[in-house]
């Protein structure tokens, strides 16, 4: 049997919470404005000489209608931050030239090309100039040690006979065939002169520069397309693309592939066991870079790694993995497979980075007060300490839920865990219960972990302040030859499990999800006549027609033993683990959710769901969202949701009536990430 993580998350929420207001300097409960702009850090860096920080700060723009990233940087000594960019349509991926000098980024402003290109700014600030005038948009930039160009991804140009079609509107196109392949390029720093380093009929999806900056790791694929990813395949070559060499030959999806300091080894990780059959944890994998056998590095390693470095000397890796309800940075010796736990917390780790020269960590740690600010641990392993500073203030100003990791057995014995989330009034022995939300994740391979929980899917501080309790499941069972045999009954055990701690209310639970989470919810609503409420977002009903609209089908075919569209299909197990099969057993109210554009659970999933509910007489409504992909990003159709879903959670499990929050008056200014900042 294969077992994966699968968390879910429990929120409970009080009527008086909801109603409380703070006083003059005490904190008050989370509103959903409130929580749509609190800024989110990423990509942290450390300096060559290990005394400042990069990051990527995003704020709310109400007038955009988005988030805005934009580049800080911070003392790692302390000292305060200052914000390096300011352009309107953002910034992202900041990059230390070698000597630290000048800053490396990517944005998209007025250059002629109209699309995203490489900028430099000094360190000491200024205005940042252009590099890169690249017809198409660049990605994943890496300097080159010695500081003189920069290495980028980008997609190839269209040809000019393609762009007049495309003015002509001639503009009929093979569908899953209209992409363009993307390949790798290196721009001098000195005058900004390309050079392109692939070449032929495939695409790079990711690569690695060697230490030395002689070879390359690179992950080509036959194609950009998401859902071929697993025929991606590592290869290994010189810096200019010369003597290539294939290293994996499977089915599987690698990740980080990056050589080995002598670049002898090549390291990876990989969901597959060490015959590379697929859906297993992600491992961690080594094959000598000449050719040979990939082979796991700890055959029998209990956790699900998440992204993974070479040590400085080559002698051990360090990765981040997932271990349910949390995650942690670990360290295992390449010759004895020993390992060594470096973080034990609640928490789960954002943004790591390695310094491999100081032998310094960099990450960002998701905590319940704190949704990632950057902390660092050096070379000797010791305490992790505080670098940035930026969501100090939430502790301060709000009032967050407790979180608590709660176990129950499943329906065959199997223990499975999850976080809880109380209300904020909630008081052990009253005898008060709450209405309970249970919330699955997405993934489905994934799992709710400790930390802030304040996006539009989940917003527990709002929920817990609102007076729901909750909680999300750490376990993801076995779901080779189907989907739901064990989750959807262990998200049943957990909502009892709940009951009996005295905390939920067993006449008022509610489900609610997005993307695997919302093919739980309607797996949940079909199956059970418990819940008095539901949310449904971007879940998928129908398996077979799934199969076939979804840009991704790799997991599905292990999950159903088979395609839909192969002789003796095993379509029964399709249709035996479609929600829509038993949709005439629906009785509880519930929302759908779903993107316009969504290529991930495709609108015609939503509809299916919908339209079979209103034609049983069960309540419902469909919204779609325009322009939005599988997640929604446009900061009003965030708040819409969230704005439903408590308006109908209300109306059919507590009665009270709930006011729609509204967006900030005239478009709003972008929300102030810190008030001890400077502005450069």
């Amino acid at each position: 049997m294969i077992h994966r993580l699968f968390v879910l998350a429990l929120l409970t929420v009080s009527a008086s919470a909801a109603a409380q207001t703070p006083g003059p300097s005490g904190p008050r409960p989370m509103k959903l404005i409130d929580l749509l702009e609190v800024p989110s850090l990423g990509d942290p860096r450390l300096s060559p000489d290990g005394r400042q920080l990069l990051y990527v700060l995003s704020t709310a723009d109400w007038k955009a209608g988005r988030r805005v990233g934009h580049i800080w940087r911070a003392n790692v000594a302390g000292g305060g931050s200052l914000q390096m960019t300011g352009g309107q349509r953002g910034e992202s991926s900041p990059r230390w030239s070698p000597d630290g000098r000048v800053i490396a980024f990517v944005a998209t402003r007025d250059t002629g090309t109209g699309s995203a290109q490489i900028y430099l700014i000094n360190d000491a600030g200024g205005e940042a100039r252009p590099l890169t005038h690249h017809a198409t948009a660049v990605a994943n930039i890496t300097w080159s040690p010695s500081g003189d160009a920069l290495y980028f991804v980008a997609e190839e140009a269209k040809t000019k006979e393609a762009r007049e079609r495309d003015r002509q509107k001639d503009d009929v196109y093979a569908f899953d065939e209209n992409y363009q392949q993307r390949h790798l390029w290196k721009v001098a720093v000195a005058d900004g002169s390309e050079r392109r380093v692939t070449e032929g009929n495939y695409s790079v999806l990711d690569y690695e520069l060697s230490r030395d900056g002689t070879k390359l790791t690179v992950r080509r694929a036959p194609d950009p397309l998401l859902g071929d990813a697993d025929q991606s395949e590592v290869w290994v070559m010189r810096a200019d693309g010369s003597d290539a060499t294939q290293l994996t030959h499977n089915q599987v999806d690698e990740s980080d592939a990056q050589l080995s300091p002598d670049n002898s080894q090549v390291l990876f990780h990989a969901g597959a066991n060490a015959k590379f059959e697929t859906y297993y944890n992600d491992n961690l994998f080594v094959v000598p870079a000449a050719g040979g056998v990939a082979k796991p590095l700890v055959p029998d390693l209990p956790y699900d790694v998440i992204n993974a470095r070479w040590s400085r000397d080559g002698q051990s890796i360090f990765f981040v993995a997932n271990l349910g309800v949390h995650s942690e940075l670990f360290q295992v010796a390449v010759a004895s497979g020993r390992l060594r736990q470096l973080t034990d917390g609640a928490h789960a780790i954002r943004g790591w980075e390695y310094d491999p020269e100081s032998g310094r960590h960099i990450l960002s740690f998701d905590e319940s007060t704190n949704p990632g600010d950057v902390w660092e641990i050096g070379a000797d392993g010791a305490a992790p300490t505080q670098i940035s500073h930026v969501f100090d203030r939430l502790a301060r100003d709000y009032r967050l839920p407790r979180q608590e990791k709660i176990t129950w057995k499943g329906a065959d014995g199997v223990t499975v865990e999850g976080l809880l989330f109380y209300p904020l009034d909630y008081q052990p022995g009253s005898g008060k219960r709450y209405p309970l939300v249970v919330q699955s994740h997405g993934g489905p391979a994934s799992s709710d972990q400790f930390g802030f929980h304040g996006s539009w899917g989940s917003y527990a501080p709002v929920l817990t302040a609102m007076g729901y309790a909750g909680y999300g499941n750490a376990f993801l069972r076995d779901m080779v030859g189907h989907y739901y045999q064990n989750a959807h009954l262990d998200v049943l055990a957990g909502m009892d499990k709940v009951i009996a701690l005295g905390v939920a209310d067993s006449a008022r639970l509610i489900a609610m999800g997005w993307s695997a989470g919302g093919h739980m919810t309607d797996k949940l609503i079909t199956f059970t006549h418990r819940l008095k409420a539901a949310s449904a977002g971007a879940g998928a009903v129908n398996w077979i027609s799934m199969y076939a609209e979804s840009d991704i089908r790799t997991y599905r075919t292990p999950w159903f033993g088979g395609t839909p569209w192969q002789k003796n299909a095993p379509i029964d197990v399709y249709w035996n683990n479609s929600p829509l099969k038993d949709i005439a057993n629906a009785r509880t109210p519930t929302l759908v959710f779903v993107g316009e554009n969504d290529p991930r659970v495709p609108m015609p999933q939503s509809v299916e769901l919908y339209r079979a509910l209103k034609s049983n007489g069960v309540p419902t409504h469909l919204y779609v969202a325009p322009r939005e992909p599988h997640g929604w990003a446009e900061l009003r159709h965030q708040l819409f949701k969230m704005n439903a879903e408590l308006d109908w959670f209300e109306r059919y499990t507590t009665g009270r009536t709930y006011v729609w929050e509204k967006a900030p008056a005239g478009g709003g200014e972008p929300a102030r990430a810190d008030a001890e900042v400077s502005r450069q």
